[in-house]
């Protein structure tokens, strides 16, 4: 399912695309098989806020985290401004609705934790964000300096790393069977299907239009979001001179256009550790408009890979330790 007026082979493999839809049924059956027999799909509000220990530290707080961010609330039960600050966390990860979780960990017992963080009093509040831990305030502060924080968490963990939290039913049981979530309203099926059709003709121009016109409907479709990705980059790289952009990319390692075309090209060519390592790398050694661009490159081919491949996870957390 190749666009023609192609100037180079080995392409992304757009069949994903078409098969996209095919996978979404198959995800929904697999997760409502996974409620009959008592697994997730959506979380409970109650499931927001979890209580950790070093045991599951790895997958409760840093695992989790490069799906959404993560804030630890360091408590102990002697500690009385604790006892103010918790109950107000506790609220604000309900209230905003899966955008972040509340990890609670008691210093008591997990001395460790508390000495790797490097924490001298409690409460102490932190983030892990892809994998990376961010200090974020000490001490009992007042709401609106909590909020502010909070939304600025939320708003780096989307802009910088695509986090957009966890899907919440508020009817859920903690930790029980869920219902298999239900298809988006509207005529999507046959607007993904045009767009399939345009890709087929080589209409790359007419298969972005017609994913953008699902995303203005319903922001959140994964087939839209997928074949948008993998269109407007092959629009990228259409004409593209291989040689030369990669001479260019190896004669001018400053050069952050360089760089991000010579990514694109990577990617294409199914070499996708080295796309994402080149503009990781980019993102290390500049600052300002270039590292922005080359971050928000970095995130667009994310969406072409996709979320749930390892190879972006492990990227989510090298693009951290950059920033960071």
């Amino acid at each position: 399912m190749q666009p023609r007026n192609m100037s180079m082979s080995g392409v992304v493999d757009l069949a994903a695309v078409k098969a996209a839809q095919e996978a979404k049924a198959k995800a929904e059956q697999a997760r409502a098989e996974a409620a009959r027999q008592g697994g997730g799909g959506a979380v409970s509000p109650a499931d927001l806020v979890i209580d950790v220990d070093e045991a599951g530290f790895e997958s409760d707080v840093l695992q989790r985290s490069t799906e959404v961010p993560v804030v630890i609330d360091f408590w102990a039960e002697w500690c009385q401004p604790c006892k103010q600050l918790s109950p107000v966390l506790e609220r604000l990860a309900v209230e905003y609705n899966g955008r972040f979780v509340l990890a609670k960990i008691d210093v008591d017992a997990n001395q460790m934790l508390m000495q790797q963080f490097g924490i001298q009093g409690i409460p102490a509040v932190f983030a892990v964000v892809a994998g990376q831990a961010l200090p974020l305030f000490q001490g009992a502060a007042p709401e609106q300096q909590i909020r502010a924080t909070l939304d600025q968490l939320v708003q780096v963990a989307e802009q910088r790393f695509g986090l957009t939290g966890l899907t919440v039913d508020p009817d859920a049981e903690p930790g029980g069977a869920q219902p298999a979530p239900q298809a988006p309203a509207g005529p999507y099926d046959a607007a993904l299907e045009a767009a399939v059709e345009a890709l087929d003709a080589g209409d790359l121009g007419g298969a972005i239009q017609a994913y953008k016109n699902v995303l203005s409907d319903d922001p959140g479709n994964t087939e839209a979001k997928l074949g948008l990705a993998q269109a407007e980059l092959l629009q990228r790289v259409q004409g593209a001179d291989p040689q030369q952009v990669r001479k260019e990319a190896a004669e001018k390692p400053g050069d952050v256009a360089a760089q991000i075309a010579a990514a694109d090209l990577d990617l294409v060519g199914g070499h996708v550790e080295d796309a994402f390592g080149r503009l990781i790398e980019t993102v290390r050694r500049t600052a300002g408009d270039d590292r922005d661009a080359a971050r928000l490159r970095l995130l667009e081919l994310f969406e072409v890979v996709g979320a749930d491949d390892p190879r972006v996870t492990a990227a989510r957390r090298a693009l951290a330790r950059a920033l960071f």
